[in-house]
């Protein structure tokens, strides 16, 4: 079963609300998401502003595609490297 999916800005409008004094089981039941969820979104976006958060989601798939350069770099090296401890 598919979840629905929350954007930066309802997810920190979420974690506000609680920093504002509201329960976490009222907000749980309230946004019909699980205490896991909103423990793992503190974790994450915990007193982030909606600017930072758009952030570090840019950063984040920077990095990711990054990664994957890195890895295709070195895969061309290693193909490299193989061809040239042949022997003709």
């Amino acid at each position: 079963m598919k979840g629905k999916r929350y954007s930066e800005e309802q997810i920190i409008g979420i974690l506000k609300a609680h920093e504002a004094g509201a329960k976490v089981a009222d907000l749980v039941r309230e946004h019909g998401i699980s205490e896991q969820s909103f423990y793992r979104w503190k974790s994450k976006y915990g007193g982030m502003e909606v600017n930072e958060a758009r952030r570090l989601k840019e950063l984040e798939a920077e990095n990711a595609k990054l990664k994957k350069l890195l890895a295709e770099a070195e895969l061309d090296k290693a193909m490299l490297k193989d061809v040239l401890s042949k022997k003709w």
